[in-house]
């Protein structure tokens, strides 16, 4: 009996250290991704695209703004946001503020259901049951939200289309709204991509595999997610318990094949501060480096971390 007691003892003391590591350091521990995807036609120089996602911003947190705001020195020709900008009605200011140098670069960006609604308190074994019932908090002012990142320049994909020039080069986005909320409606931007265009972007802000299934049907080359924060706890050897939508655990995170498309899920910068602990998955941001695709396109299906 006494061995069971110091096994018990032990266990809470090594849960209660992983839960004060991921809340007061790794939740903070912000880091730079890197990937290169093979979107681009043979032949084609390679073009930066920072993937930002899942910061749910509050004023206060003004270590993750001096971060973001650090993001510019890498000058990206492009920057995409998947929402989930806002923990706090006061965050609207504050991550405007934070992106206002990246603001200055080619972008576009969605929603997500935390930039409409506030994030509320809640027992995380939900997010093992995949159809629990969403509980939504006190409505958010995201029309100040979208209207910085229009006034600046940027393309609001919320079920939308349109064609920027980057780099001399023609691009193709579309995007939808939040599937997490039932708001997606892909009907307004579908279509087979247009052969004009040197690459075609899909944005969304959950990976739901049917909303992504559609784009890849109609030929996007790439496609953009966050949502899943890659699971937020890790175990190693195991990757993500949950990714709080229906995409696999071996995709919540980083680059993989869907169909004949690319997909990239960004483990996000944020936490809902009812939850503020990351573990084994530290918050993130991307620079994808689009690259040129061989002339044989292999593993497909095949998740690349």
């Amino acid at each position: 009996m006494q061995g069971y007691v110091r096994a018990g003892a032990v266990a809470a003391t090594l849960a209660t250290g992983a839960l004060a590591y991921g809340g007061l350091w790794e939740r903070n521990a912000f880091t730079l991704r890197q990937r290169e995807v093979p979107v681009l036609a043979p032949g084609a120089s390679p073009l930066r695209l920072l993937h930002i996602s899942d910061v749910h911003m509050m004023s206060r947190q003004t270590r993750k703004q001096a971060w973001i705001r650090d993001l510019a020195r890498l000058l990206p020709d492009l920057v995409i946001s998947t929402g989930d900008h806002l923990a706090a009605a006061d965050g609207v200011a504050a991550i405007l503020a934070a992106m206002q140098p990246l603001l200055d670069r080619p972008g576009a960006f969605v929603l997500g259901s935390n930039d409409y609604y506030a994030p509320v308190a809640k027992n995380p074994l939900k997010y093992f049951r995949r159809h629990h019932r969403r509980t939504m908090g006190t409505e958010l002012p995201w029309p100040g939200l979208v209207a910085g990142f229009v006034r600046a320049g940027w393309s609001d994909l919320t079920n939308a289309e349109t064609s920027l020039q980057v780099v001399g080069r023609r691009i193709d986005l579309r995007g939808v709204d939040d599937p997490h909320l039932h708001r997606d409606r892909y009907e307004q931007v579908a279509g087979p991509v247009d052969a004009r265009a040197d690459l075609s972007i899909g944005v969304v802000h959950a990976p739901e595999p049917a909303v992504l299934q559609r784009f890849a049907d109609d030929g996007v080359a790439l496609l953009l997610s966050g949502h899943t924060h890659g699971g937020q706890l890790r175990l190693p050897g195991v990757g993500a318990l949950v990714t709080n939508c229906g995409i696999e655990r071996a995709r919540c995170r980083g680059v993989s094949r869907f169909g004949s498309s690319w997909l990239h899920v960004s483990a996000g910068l944020g936490t809902s501060p009812y939850a503020p602990v990351r573990f084994w998955c530290r918050p993130e941001a991307s620079l994808l480096t689009l690259v040129a695709r061989p002339d044989a396109v292999s593993n497909r299906g095949r998740a690349v971390r």
